[in-house]
């Protein structure tokens, strides 16, 4: 039997325990393509709402979780060498995803052009002087990293909490963590404390779990019912391109990374994950799915001490999706206006594409709002491709969807990677589905 259609099997374990989710997939996609052809403002309204009260009540949980999984994971470690062993191990996978996600994009997008069909759209005295700009300023401006940098270290880390401003939040969460880990047993009453919060989120985030399948179901909806099937005649290849890369790296990419660096089984990593899948597919949020993927991890196998140090940061930090996603989306609208792509102008989309999609925010939409970056690398603003952008914003929220589900999967197959390389994952739970039991207890 092929590997993908093992895959496809192995995620059938998955719907199988969670049908009720993946029927309001299914559902959601049918009812938003009768919404599209006969359009009911009551019904979309209800629909609205409903997906986003899904979406608010698992962000509600999301800081506190978040801050409460680093301080346990850190202190649970202990040792200064050993967080430092796990945090250089999860940067150094992290990085080997991304980078390789944002050379598969580039590869296909320069290989099968995916610009030029959109090209006939662009104004052409807009297209020449995007060139002109392009060419003008891609030496002299590199983009504004030193900035990007220094707005990962927050003034005031209650601020960065009020306004749910997640990197710095963690860059607070490991320094501080890290010193309650050094100054011993006095730390046991404050680490107690979060340990009661992680343990009451992960409660909220059970019940919350029972109103997955209607919240998934009016999100697609919604999504479904904004495009119509003309759209994706125009954009086909650029949508093409962006679901091909992102299968090589699903379906090859993951698989020969848990081969090459563990010995986890990845057909039983992605059964296990399979209700994080669906929900990450359904939320376009990789942040808002976060409670999920921690629950999947530590219920089929992955321990704790891994998990809540891998996942929180790999929420926030390990976007090679939306790495990918930025690649093709910027070397797309190059093509569209006729901008040359030499090599260093390639070199530097990726390498921008990695830092931009480092500071994105696990939200729907974030993945294209922060391709600003990796203009500004090139001179450029969003404003300035307004005609260009009117194609990507179209079909957002079906490319944020995908992206975001790999997304998810690579944060779960470098968390397992990493428990495996430390002996930290129980394989008699994570290779037996029958013991798995549902996500919600």
């Amino acid at each position: 039997m092929k590997f993908h259609m093992q895959v496809l099997i192995a995620l059938g374990l998955g719907l199988k325990r969670n049908w009720h989710i993946f029927a309001g997939l299914v559902l959601g996609v049918l009812v938003g393509i009768w919404l599209h052809n006969e359009p009911s403002p009551v019904v979309m309204t209800t629909l609205t709402f409903i997906g986003q009260m899904f979406i608010r009540l698992i962000q509600m949980v999301v800081i506190p979780l978040v801050i409460s999984a680093i301080v346990i994971g850190i202190t649970s470690v202990g040792d200064s060498k050993q967080i430092g062993k796990l945090g250089s191990k999860m940067i150094l996978y992290y990085g080997i995803i991304t980078v390789i996600a944002v050379s598969i994009g580039a590869a296909l997008a320069l290989i099968m052009k995916p610009g030029l069909g959109a090209a006939h759209y662009i104004n052409i005295d807009t297209a020449a002087d995007i060139q002109a700009q392009v060419a003008a300023t891609i030496e002299a401006q590199k983009g504004n990293l030193l900035n990007i940098v220094l707005g990962f270290i927050p003034k005031n880390p209650l601020a960065s909490i009020a306004s749910g401003d997640m990197v710095p939040i963690i860059v607070f969460a490991v320094m501080f963590s890290i010193a309650l880990a050094k100054v011993g047993e006095i730390n046991r009453p404050f680490v107690g404390f979060f340990e009661s919060i992680f343990a009451a989120t992960m409660k909220i985030t059970d019940w919350i779990m029972c109103f997955a399948a209607p919240g998934v179901f009016a999100l697609t909806a919604v999504a479904v019912s904004s495009f119509g099937i003309d759209i994706f005649m125009s954009i086909s290849k650029y949508l093409g391109v962006l679901a091909l890369g992102f299968a090589i790296q699903f379906f090859i990419v993951y698989p020969a990374f848990l081969k090459i660096f563990s010995k986890v089984p990845v057909l039983m990593l992605y059964a296990a994950m399979a209700e994080a899948m669906m929900v990450a597919f359904g939320t376009a949020s990789s942040s808002a799915t976060l409670p999920l993927t921690i629950a999947c991890c530590e219920k089929r196998g992955i321990s704790h001490k891994v998990s809540s140090f891998v996942l929180p940061l790999g929420a926030t930090l390990n976007m090679d999706g939306t790495a990918m996603l930025q690649t093709i989306a910027v070397i797309f609208l190059t093509q569209a206006y006729g901008v040359a792509l030499t090599p260093f102008l390639v070199v530097q989309i990726a390498l921008l594409a990695i830092v931009a999609s480092s500071t994105c925010a696990g939200i729907p939409g974030a993945g294209l709002i922060t391709i600003a970056l990796v203009l500004n690398g090139m001179g450029l603003s969003p404003e300035q491709l307004v005609a260009g952008f009117a194609f990507l914003f179209t079909i957002e929220r079906i490319t944020d969807m995908m992206r975001t589900l790999l997304n998810v999967t690579s944060d779960a197959v470098v968390c397992a990677a990493i428990a495996d390389n430390e002996n930290e994952i129980n394989y008699d739970l994570l290779n037996n589905p029958e013991s798995y039991g549902d996500i919600i207890n």
